[in-house]
């Protein structure tokens, strides 16, 4: 079930690559830092997620 969780982040770590091309486009500060802690926390915690779940 861990798994699907693992997967949930991965797709907001996708989203959150997304939003930093499309703000660095409108070159809006705040949201690029909000979209590359986003990126950051959420990658760690979904590939942290699915190597626990894989390895157990």
């Amino acid at each position: 079930m861990r798994i699907v969780l693992g997967f949930i982040f991965l797709l907001v770590t996708i989203v959150a690559v997304i939003s930093i091309v499309r703000q660095l486009k409108y070159k809006n500060i705040l949201a690029i830092i909000f979209s590359v802690l986003t990126a950051i926390v959420f990658g760690f915690f979904s590939i942290a997620t699915i190597i626990s779940e894989l390895s157990s």
